[in-house]
């Protein structure tokens, strides 16, 4: 496979877990590693577009609060002030690599109406037309679907988010950056001979369970809302790993199609 038919669209997915420490201030180290990656691959050809958690811990640490508001509106402020802090920190460390990078925010409605779905996935395909690197995030301010429970989700999580750009990108391949190595045929705590499943290309029955039901190892979101996504992307054509954020350099050889974390295998890619 020459260089040129190995370029991809790639859509990768941090979580708040790798990066911030457990104080909620940034971990300065694990986001520089995380830029210097990104822009070594779009180096290489590939395209790339960054789904950046992180926002509210950051604001809360940032404003010096003692613990993550419990207010919505509180939550809305921190995220303000987080998510500025968060970009500034981004456009610093992508300039230190001569890569230019743009913020896009968005809501529910930015991708349920159709109209709006469209002119954002024009302005992504302009950005990457021009080597621009964007880094998304839910638009916390305005809209509550990630951070108030209890109401119609179109987003709902980065997971899902990220899927949805991934999909309206017509990306090839979305990599979801977490505090886990990927989908494990059982709780790797409590039974350690549970095996780390490289490849899913199915969700079956069983793989769903997998992620757990109320009240189980994995029932409270996490691993769930993972598999949620990894329907989006599959359906969408788009192959998507689950893979340990705290080894960035993981993702060379994810983009290379070797078995890192659990790949979830499109359609379009067995064919």
């Amino acid at each position: 496979m020459t260089l040129e038919q190995n370029k991809q669209r790639i859509v990768v997915k941090v979580g708040t877990s790798t990066l911030t420490h457990n104080s909620g201030a940034l971990d300065l180290w694990s986001m520089e590693h995380l830029v210097r990656t990104l822009a070594d691959l779009q180096g290489m050809g590939h395209e790339v577009i960054l789904v950046s958690s992180g926002a509210i811990a950051v604001g809360t640490a940032k404003l010096g609060l003692s613990e993550r508001p419990k207010e919505l509106r509180m939550k809305q402020a921190a995220a303000a002030v987080g998510q500025c802090r968060m970009m500034h920190i981004y456009d610093k460390f992508f300039s230190e690599y001569n890569r230019s990078m743009a913020q896009i925010l968005l809501t529910g409605d930015d991708v349920e109406d159709p109209e709006r779905a469209e002119h954002l996935s024009n302005t992504f395909s302009a950005l990457l037309e021009m080597g621009v690197i964007p880094v998304v995030n839910e638009n916390d301010s305005v809209s509550s679907a990630e951070i108030e429970t209890g109401r119609h989700k179109v987003l709902g999580d980065n997971d899902t988010l990220s899927a949805i750009v991934a999909e309206l990108c017509r990306a090839d391949l979305l990599v979801l950056l977490s505090d886990i190595d990927g989908l494990y045929d059982a709780d790797p705590k409590t039974h350690p001979e549970a095996k780390l499943l490289h490849q899913v290309t199915e969700l079956t029955p069983e793989i769903l369970e997998m992620a757990g039901g109320a009240g189980s190892w994995r029932g409270t979101g996490g691993m769930a809302t993972k598999l949620s996504a990894a329907r989006i992307a599959m359906e969408a054509g788009c192959d998507m790993v689950i893979t340990n954020g705290r080894r960035m350099e993981d993702l060379y050889g994810i983009a290379e199609g070797k078995d890192i974390g659990t790949r979830f295998v499109s359609g379009k890619t067995r064919n």
